[in-house]
């Protein structure tokens, strides 16, 4: 189990390593049989599809996240927050999201689930 002070430097420091493209040191962060759902993608099953992801079927070239807010129990962590970037075909995109984090007992994550602030409904 971590502490909160712990689950929040967790997740400050994935989104650091997103925001600099050190796909090794995010996978890093974890469990070899994570699961990662996220809007327009299958479910993300293992650490190979989630690496996969990263190096080939994310959309995103460049950019920075930006949190609003992190809030945990010490096994769910949630954060909502900005991301700007660019995304691969050139375009420049400002999105509000939300993500939540499962830990595992070993202190890596688990699961992720990503929400995007965009009119769909």
């Amino acid at each position: 189990m971590i502490f909160v002070e712990e689950a929040i430097r967790l997740v400050e420091r994935y989104y650091d390593l997103v925001d600099q493209n050190d796909i090794p040191g995010l996978v890093s962060l974890f469990t070899t049989d994570v699961v990662y759902e996220r809007p327009g993608y299958p479910p993300l099953r293992g650490i190979g599809e989630l690496e996969r992801f990263y190096r080939q079927d994310r959309v995103i070239e460049s950019g920075t996240h930006s949190l609003r807010g992190v809030v945990t129990n010490k096994e769910l962590i949630a954060v909502h927050g900005d991301f700007e970037g660019r995304l691969k075909n050139g375009k420049d995109v400002c999105v509000r999201f939300a993500d939540f984090f499962q830990v595992a007992q070993d202190g890596l994550f688990r699961r992720r689930d990503t929400y995007f602030f965009s009119p769909q409904v």
